[in-house]
């Protein structure tokens, strides 16, 4: 019996890392959702319709707020926040302080004060775990977790570096920031009904 000779390895492509400056000037403006990650280029189906909503929902009750209080600029998805040369985001919603809006340019080049995520079918490890630490070790004040499947809206607050749970809001509950003081929504208004 004659031995076959192994086929070659082919290691698998390695991604291509991008700068977020690179990727302005090699791709056009696009309403996809996408992120940089470490340089990687990561591409997210478009958001649900209860994701919409909610995204809406809270949306319409902080810009209205803030701009009642004449507080700052509150934007939505898709919006770039640029952390590093390889770190970008797209929060659902985000709030930029008076003090901080030098900070805006055709992009937001830093962090927001105050981030909205709403968790998506399979966004659960992105938004509860990988952005939650991006978003501390970058120091975003305040984050909120908007998630209709278990049906509660969270806040945290960074206290010495480190997120701490401001609280956990339910159905009948109405949810609160600490850094924007005043600022309360009802649970019911933001969520779907289940």
């Amino acid at each position: 019996m004659i031995g076959l000779a192994p086929k070659p390895s082919r290691r698998p492509k390695e991604p291509r890392l991008w700068t977020y400056d690179e990727l302005c000037k090699r791709l056009p403006e696009s309403n996809q959702p996408m992120e940089l990650w470490n340089g990687e280029l990561i591409m997210f189906p478009s958001p649900d319709f209860d994701h919409q909503r909610s995204l809406l929902k809270i949306y319409r009750e902080l810009d209205d707020w803030v701009e009642n209080h004449d507080l700052g600029v509150v934007l939505a998805a898709p919006f770039d926040m640029v952390l590093a040369p390889r770190q970008v985001t797209q929060p659902d919603v985000l709030f930029v302080a008076k003090a901080n809006e030098h900070l805006i340019k055709k992009v937001l080049r830093g962090p927001a004060d105050l981030v909205i995520e709403v968790i998506s079918p399979g966004s659960h490890n992105r938004d509860r775990i990988r952005k939650r630490d991006l978003y501390e070790q970058h120091g975003i004040q305040e984050y909120w977790i908007l998630d209709s499947e278990a049906g509660t809206v969270e806040a945290f607050f960074l206290t010495n570096g480190q997120y701490k749970l401001v609280g956990r809001w339910r159905t009948g509950e109405t949810a609160r920031s600490k850094l924007l003081k005043g600022f309360a929504v009802e649970v019911d208004k933001i969520l779907p009904r289940l």
